[in-house]
């Protein structure tokens, strides 16, 4: 079992990276009316999850490899469980499963882009020698 407190379950749960108590997202991921929308402070510690502009942009790595591990699986099993399954049917499951993950990959590399840099910070945003 995952223990609240670490950044792990902060990830598995969306929540907020300082008190893993509130909401990081205002939706879940696959409500596409609302994709992507965060909380702009934390409902129950007040952190603030945008540090500076452009600061998830680095999110965009991670989001890279996700996507390349789930590929890279899908066409492991392939190959594992169907050897004899054509080389375009691989591409087309791979692509598939890429696209129908792609809404809970963008929400996950977010989560755990504010995991890897807010979480040794206050919940003000900054470090605690700056404060």
């Amino acid at each position: 079992m995952i223990r609240k407190g670490t950044a792990l379950y902060s990830i598995l749960h969306f929540k907020c990276p300082y008190c893993q108590e509130g909401d990081f997202f205002k939706a879940r991921p696959y409500n596409l009316r609302r994709i992507g929308e965060m909380y702009d402070r934390c409902p129950i510690c007040g952190g603030r999850y945008m540090i500076e502009p452009g600061f998830y942009f680095g999110a965009m790595y991670v989001s890279y490899a996700i996507g390349a591990a789930i590929a890279i699986s899908v066409w492991v099993a392939f190959l594992v469980l169907a050897p004899a399954a054509a080389p375009h049917w691989i591409l087309v499951a791979v692509g598939v499963i890429t696209v129908l993950a792609g809404p809970y990959v963008f929400a996950l590399s977010r989560i755990i882009w504010a995991n890897m840099f807010l979480a040794g910070r206050g919940p003000g945003g900054k470090l605690p020698e700056e404060e």
